[in-house]
């Protein structure tokens, strides 16, 4: 198997370019909170695009699972992290050249930079060597590192390397500073006569005294002098630096393409894992789906919000876990319920699993089974303004028809709490066109939704609803469960706002 790509097994199956913006779903699904976390601190890999390219082919899905699971192993990852270390560090050498005036330091650190990259290319190829790999994309990519390691390309660079290297160290000099002179010689096995003049002088030392050394000022950029001695040294050592400056000129372009780019991809399993670490010392659990392009029948077993979950953590507060299934022609999931009750969490949940799950992602979960959508298309309440001179209604009508139109019974629709500024009557009359509509194109669909009506119309719809504790209407569970909605929850949850509930009213009449 010929090596491409660490995300993409083929390719044919890379897209055309890395610069997409983000999908349209993704501030309504707070992914854009889930991907800022995951790409924090590793700006310099530019890992966003690959968080904003669903994949749409089981394959290519199960491709990415391979190498998370080999990335699993402590002793792997820990490997490919000294690796992009070593990169990085090399990255930071050029970058640290660029920024010089004087050849000779500039020819010193690229020097220094390309030794980084022989010792991180030779280090990691034996490494990987020695692991246990499964994953068609890593055992593909040991192949060509192995092909690339023993190739007379990169020997030849790291001989010529480490000779230069060595050769520099043979280097030593004098300097006999005279006034303002300062003469460069070769180093003739001087005496060096320091240790005898502070152990002659020691013994006339009686308590603390004033320390009359000058203390020597180190700055990474040379200054005049220092570049005036350098090029002493290098005339007194022509043969080295004449060479030395050869090697930079011929081995500009020495980094590997290929190999570049793995260090920048391999980052978006590593940045993920980083990621999901916490959480899973939290004690959450994550599992990789089964995914279907074919079958929508649909089972989560103990998910959760992502976005939400790492906010709890940080408060240290408890994360609930949720279920769901669909089976048979059941197509349609209509949440209602009490206010603040965890329903547009779920939704966004129901999102984040489909979209992470697309991208070859661990998901949220003890167990997922999933499907392999073309598109996400989703509907949440907005703020009027200034530039859209649409009243609230108008504009959830023109937004719904524009998902309507774009939808294949290939999509995901997640539609969150619609036409809540319209009468009663009328919400129902809307939410049911949209809801057939949906069911005649086939897509799945969360609704988010205060008519419980909606969850009535066929067969293709199931109720699920937000709890609350039985015996104290006001406090939520944050619990979704399949049943039919009967309004009860919601009309206590109302009474006991206002005030209005049996035991409320009889304390007023007895006050």
């Amino acid at each position: 198997m010929t090596f491409h790509s660490i995300l993409f097994e083929s390719a044919e199956r890379r897209p055309p370019s890395d610069a997409f913006a983000p999908p349209d779903f993704f501030v309504d699904l707070n992914l854009d909170q889930i991907v800022a976390a995951i790409t924090a601190g590793k700006e310099e890999y530019n890992l966003a695009p690959f968080f904003h390219w669903s994949l749409h082919d089981a394959d290519a899905v199960l491709y990415r699972h391979e190498v998370m699971r080999d990335l699993e192993d402590a002793d792997l990852l820990n490997h490919i992290k000294s690796f992009a270390g070593a990169l990085r560090s090399m990255r930071e050498t050029l970058k640290q050249a660029e920024k010089r005036y004087y050849r000779r330091q500039k020819e010193a650190l690229f020097l220094d930079a390309v030794d980084a990259y022989c010792g991180a290319i030779d280090l990691l190829a034996r490494n990987l060597g020695l692991a246990d790999l499964r994953s068609r994309g890593l055992l593909s990519f040991r192949d060509y590192l192995t092909d690339y390691a023993a190739s007379d390309r990169f020997t030849s660079l790291l001989a010529e390397t480490k000779k230069l290297k060595a050769d520099l160290s043979t280097v030593k000099y004098t300097l006999q500073i005279k006034g303002g002179a300062i003469t460069v010689r070769k180093y003739a096995s001087e005496i060096d006569y320091a240790a005898d003049v502070e152990e002659t002088f020691r013994k006339f030392q009686q308590g603390a005294v004033k320390d009359y050394k000058a203390k020597f000022i180190e700055s990474p950029q040379m200054n005049h002098v220092e570049a005036a001695v350098m090029d002493r040294v290098a005339a007194l050592h022509l043969d080295i630096f004449v060479k030395i400056s050869a090697y930079c000129q011929r081995n500009v372009a020495y980094l590997d393409e290929t190999i570049g780019a793995f260090d920048r991809e391999i980052q978006f399993y590593v940045a993920y894992l980083d990621y999901l670490a916490p959480l899973r010392r939290a004690g959450l659990s994550f599992c990789y789906p089964a995914l279907s392009s074919r079958s929508k029948a649909l089972r989560v077993h103990d998910a959760f919000d992502l976005a939400l979950a790492h906010k709890l953590l940080a408060e240290r507060a408890t994360v609930v876990c949720n279920d769901f299934y669909l089976s048979g022609a059941e197509r349609i999931l209509v949440v209602s319920g009490p206010n603040q009750g965890g329903k547009t969490t779920f939704a966004r949940m129901f999102g984040q699993l489909h979209y992470l799950a697309s991208l070859g992602c661990l998901v949220p979960g003890v167990s997922a089974q999933l499907f392999l959508f073309d598109r996400i298309l989703t509907h949440f309440g907005r703020e009027e303004t200034i530039d859209n001179l649409r009243g609230k209604l108008q504009d959830d009508l023109v937004r719904i028809y524009e998902i309507l139109d774009q939808a294949t019974a290939q999509s995901i629709i997640i539609v969150n709490e619609i036409f809540n500024s319209t009468t009663l009557q009328d919400a129902i009359f809307l939410g049911t066109k949209i809801i057939e509509r949906i069911t005649e194109i086939g897509a799945l669909c969360v609704c988010v939704t205060f008519i419980d009506e909606l969850s009535l119309l066929n067969d293709h719809i199931v109720s699920a609803v937000s709890t609350i504790v039985p015996e104290r209407p006001a406090e939520r569970t944050y619990r979704i469960v399949r049943k039919p909605a009967d309004g009860l929850a919601y009309a206590m949850s109302i009474a006991e706002k206002y005030g209005l509930t049996r035991r409320q009213i009889r304390e007023r009449i007895k006050s």
